[in-house]
């Protein structure tokens, strides 16, 4: 997908989780995502796979606040067009990660302080299905770093996964591909895997 194939400008709106409805962001969660909820990358492997689905849930709702526009926090952003709720993406300080911080992959060859948090991370972009392959993702990016930098962020990541031009489930794709970060300014940092780059942005 590349920019040219990015829904037009004023065609998208994308606001912060709590400002979105419930089953707004529900009906985003499909497949793969409904079970997970957007739980394994803040709880890590073994707390999120011993815990019913039920309960992930109800803790992505408590961390979201969805429908309370006067809520001081949350988690990630939900994207529209028109009325219809199309995307999703997870944004916050990338020290409450457990899954992230817990893998040696996003560190590699690299001196990070993982409890920085002034540091940011987008750990997951899903789009709902329907409206895939219309370059949602590149103004989610953007608006994550906007939304970052509101709350003070000293610089935010991304993981996207190369793809190579090869089809990849979406279940895969949850950390988004590397255009989307390119477009919005982020640079390589480090090339851990032959699938995966660490890519960030100082704010």
């Amino acid at each position: 997908m590349s920019p040219q194939h990015a829904a037009e400008p004023g065609e998208i709106r994308i606001v912060p989780a709590n400002q979105a409805g419930w089953d707004d962001l529900q009906s985003i969660l499909t497949g793969s995502a409904a079970r997970c909820q957007c739980e394994r990358q803040r709880l890590g492997d073994g707390d999120w796979w011993n815990m019913p689905v039920e309960e992930r849930r109800d803790l992505l709702r408590s961390e979201t606040h969805c429908g309370d526009p006067r809520a001081t926090e949350t988690i990630g952003l939900v994207a529209y067009l028109g009325d219809e709720a199309v995307g999703w993406c997870a944004v916050d300080r990338r020290s409450v990660y457990g899954r992230l911080r817990g893998s040696s992959v996003p560190w590699k060859g690299r001196d990070e302080d993982k409890n920085d948090d002034g540091v940011w991370a987008i750990a997951c972009l899903i789009v709902r299905p329907g409206f895939r392959r219309r370059g949602l993702t590149y103004p989610m990016v953007v608006a994550a770093v906007d939304h970052a930098r509101a709350q003070g962020a000293t610089a935010i990541e991304g993981y996207p996964l190369l793809t190579g031009g090869s089809t990849v489930s979406w279940g895969e794709m949850n950390v988004g591909a590397v255009g989307p970060f390119a477009a919005a300014g982020f640079t390589e940092v480090s090339h851990p895997t032959t699938r995966r780059v660490v890519m960030r942005l100082d704010l």
